[in-house]
């Protein structure tokens, strides 16, 4: 039997670095996508001789999609055990001072990303039993952050997404999870917000904000795909969103108008 395979989308820092990572050290099969192509490489040279395929793309587009999904399939054996929809990007600002253009290419990668993968990876994860969808949210998904509104939506429509397709795809034998982390330590942190000059990583750490380490987001999406839960968040202010969201939604409130600024959760 082929080994299992994982195809990772924003393979090439980050989160999906540290996914890679993961998975080829239990021996599965990687297949690293991303639109920097140095990124790519600099993954698959952290991983083993002959664990990984590279593959630069953008989600955006579906033909590349399906030229990537060839290429991959070739590569492991025709397995698709795992899509990793992580591909995304952390824009944030006030509403009204977000350029409309920046909106609509939030919402394309970080929600039509996502869409179209799954479509265009149906096939395969549908031929190869017992198959997952892993899709990264946000602790921002659990309730509007101020500040960060159309990213906080994209991920909002990812939640949607998942638990919608956990129910649609039962019948294929295919799980469908989501990851929603809280504020993970990626370079998307030594970003500039537009009111400040510090970087977001600076001003979470000042307001006593957990910033949670990128291998922990690995360990919980090993935990997803193997386990039962739909949604599996990562760190304490993602568990709390989740908790406040479901049972005191009033009170997050005052929690968003902490995090308004600081920067983007979950990416």
């Amino acid at each position: 039997m082929a080994r299992k395979a994982i195809f990772i989308t924003g393979g090439g820092s980050g989160i999906g670095r540290a996914v890679a990572r993961h998975f080829a050290a239990q021996g599965w099969f990687v297949g690293i996508a991303d639109v920097n192509r140095a990124g790519i490489d600099e993954t698959a040279a952290l991983l083993p001789d002959g664990a990984s395929s590279r593959h630069v793309m953008d989600v955006r587009d579906r033909d590349q999609w399906k030229a990537a999904l060839d290429e991959f399939a070739a590569a492991s054996g025709g397995r698709l055990d795992v899509l990793f929809n992580n591909a995304g990007i952390g824009t944030g600002g006030q509403f009204a001072d977000m350029p409309p253009e920046e909106d609509d290419r939030l919402i394309a990668i970080n929600f039509g990303g996502v869409v179209n993968g799954i479509y265009m990876a149906l096939p395969q994860l549908r031929a190869t039993p017992g198959s997952a969808i892993l899709n990264t949210g946000s602790a921002s998904g659990f309730y509007g952050v101020a500040g960060l509104a159309v990213y906080s939506a994209t991920k909002f429509a990812v939640r949607g997404l998942t638990e919608a397709l956990e129910i649609e795809f039962a019948k294929y034998g295919i799980k469908v999870r989501s990851l929603m982390p809280g504020f993970i330590d990626t370079p998307l942190l030594d970003q500039v917000s537009a009111d400040s000059n510090e970087p977001a990583r600076d001003r979470l750490s000042q307001s006593g904000f957990e910033i949670v380490p990128v291998e922990r987001v690995a360990e919980a999406a090993w935990a997803a795909v193997h386990g039962d839960k739909v949604h599996v968040t990562v760190g304490k202010m993602a568990r709390r969103l989740a908790r406040l969201a479901r049972w005191f939604p009033g009170l997050i409130i005052r929690q968003s108008k902490k995090i308004d600024g600081l920067g983007t959760a979950g990416q």
